[in-house]
């Protein structure tokens, strides 16, 4: 979500910190995962997440101003529901691409995806890209063809699905700052994990497969990352602008990458840390591009009403 929730005081540095412990949570939620995933079918692991993650929507509506009633109204339903699916699917998608790609890679390529959200900003809203921004996406995606090397004999397909990934979570961000134009975030947020929830429960349950007292374990703490994950997240940007602290969404690369290599024995190949190091530089620019687009935009405004 690139909405705040409420209005509140804003204090960047906390809002800073709450992205990192994001980042931090959201990265032992990928760890948990990958682990439960090369065990179960992953659809109904995602099921069992969306089931948890719909009751943390339907409880914070329940107790927001006005209540489910208000929560489930929408100006867009269609699209919203089309957000809630189109995430469901995109984790389903990214949990394969860490089963068989790994944490390292799957995330390397994934960061690709702030690029892909500039670059698709014109055709599903209507932005205006200028040569600066088309220029760090063009860079950036340099970087993807290193990490991906589709010119070696051992390029994998398996590479591709975290892209697939990076697109669908871009065209979701995309959608979800469409619908801010009338909905607020905290009806977004309802829509996200109900739709999500229940698209996903047919599709789970029939792929069910027992799971033993273990990996109960291991899906209870999924879920409850999952929850406290999406409840930082709405703190951070509770309490500070989006462009301020988005940047620091890039460390759950990091993160990431640490599971992989000391829990999952995962190596870093230096074409994926020089490829990933060029995406997420030009994805901080973009960024900050964008932060310089809308300081003008308010600036302009301002001098417009005096």
């Amino acid at each position: 979500m690139t909405t705040r929730t409420m209005t509140a005081p804003q204090n960047t540095m906390l809002g800073i910190w709450l992205m990192i412990a994001t980042t931090i949570v959201f990265a032992a939620q990928d760890g948990i995962s990958r682990h439960l995933g090369d065990a179960y079918g992953v659809t109904m692991i995602v099921m069992i997440r969306f089931w948890f993650f719909g009751l943390f929507a339907v409880a914070l509506a329940a107790r927001s101003p006005g209540g489910i009633r208000a929560a489930a109204r929408s100006a867009y339903p269609l699209t919203q529901i089309f957000r809630g699916v189109l995430l469901v699917v995109e984790i389903c998608i990214m949990v394969v691409g860490f089963v068989h790609l790994g944490l390292i890679e799957a995330h390397a390529v994934f960061t690709s995806y702030p690029l892909l959200v500039a670059a698709l900003s014109g055709p599903i809203l209507g932005e205006k890209v200028g040569w600066r921004r088309w220029t760090a996406i063009l860079v950036g995606f340099v970087g993807i063809l290193i990490i991906l090397k589709p010119s070696a004999g051992v390029f994998s397909p398996w590479a591709l699905v975290p892209l697939l990934a990076a697109t669908m979570f871009a065209i979701y961000g995309l959608l979800t700052r469409y619908v801010a134009r009338k909905d607020s975030a905290s009806v977004s947020f309802f829509w996200t994990g109900v739709a999500g929830a229940l698209a996903m429960t047919p599709v789970g349950l029939w792929n069910w497969a027992p799971m033993s007292a273990a990996d109960w374990g291991w899906m209870g703490l999924l879920c409850c990352t999952a929850v406290t994950g999406h409840w930082l997240l709405i703190k951070a940007y509770a309490v500070a602008e989006a462009s301020a602290i988005q940047p620091f969404a890039y460390l759950q690369l990091v993160f990431a990458s640490m599971v992989g290599l000391f829990v999952f024995g995962e190596v870093l190949r230096l074409n994926v840390a020089i490829g990933a190091g060029i995406v997420v530089a030009a994805g901080v620019f973009t960024l900050w591009r964008q932060r310089v687009r809308e300081k003008a935009a308010l600036r302009e405004g301002s001098i417009a009403e005096g």
